[in-house]
């Protein structure tokens, strides 16, 4: 029953959509087919991406504020946990807000991986086209005459890494807070770092052994939230200096 509604309501219309792309798209290119999609997959998830990256940015400028509490608690793990609960509740966020808008995007995936493994591969799934899509028979999946992109790319799989780099750096505060007296990084921080440099690596590992339309698929995605971010924090400037200002 699940898988039945997976492939109803992710699979078939992504695999559809594709396939129209790549039909209507000038030289019937898969790559550039690829691109399409990913601009509308990410136009329809924006608001919970958006959200991520709000969420993101607000524990960020909350962390000076756990590490006042982390010096005030030091030692007495059970005061420490309740202060920072409190402060969650009383900044109305919660520290999981981050993660949530990302799973809702983790079925996309999975479903935009089936569409590149079946369809790139072997084209199985020609055979589940809507009637008014064009069956071009075969999908070439060579793109631009150079990359196979049924197949791992090292190239693709590097650039995934660099561009998820970019973003993770981004996200993390160039001034992090010092607190006084205080041996140890905060958890943060140390998250923080985690994702700077662990996050390219993994992409970069996981996109050697994936299709390379996946990988692809990966790299544009994460431009695109890289620029979302880009205009989030410049709009957040903007709106803190015009505040800044009126008072």
């Amino acid at each position: 029953m699940l898988i039945e509604i997976y492939n109803t309501i992710l699979y078939q219309p992504i695999f559809n959509l594709l396939v129209w792309f790549y039909n209507v798209i000038p030289g019937h290119d898969i790559g550039l087919a690829i691109i399409a999609i990913t601009v509308v997959i990410k136009l329809i998830l924006y608001p919970f991406s958006l959200q991520s990256i709000k969420a993101q940015k607000v524990l960020q400028e909350l962390q000076p504020k756990l590490d006042e509490i982390k010096k005030k608690y030091k030692g007495d793990q059970q005061a420490l946990t309740r202060a920072t609960i409190e402060l969650y509740k009383q900044e109305k966020i919660s520290p999981f807000s981050s993660c949530l808008p990302l799973l809702i995007q983790f079925p996309f995936l999975i479903a935009v991986y089936h569409v590149f493994r079946k369809g790139l591969t072997n084209g199985q799934s020609l055979e589940i086209l809507y009637s008014f899509i064009h069956n071009p028979g075969t999908i070439n999946a060579v793109s631009f005459g150079l990359v196979d992109l049924s197949k791992p790319n090292v190239v693709l799989a590097i650039l995934a890494g660099v561009a998820q780099y970019w973003v993770s750096k981004m996200l993390v505060s160039k001034k992090q807070p010092q607190v006084e007296g205080a041996k140890d990084e905060s958890m943060t921080a140390i998250m923080n770092k985690q994702m700077i440099y662990f996050m390219p690596l993994i992409t970069i590992f996981i996109g050697l052994s994936l299709p390379s339309g996946l990988t692809l698929y990966w790299f544009i995605t994460t431009l695109l939230t890289g620029a979302q971010q880009m205009y989030f924090f410049k709009d957040s400037k903007q709106i803190k200096h015009s505040n800044s200002n009126s008072n």
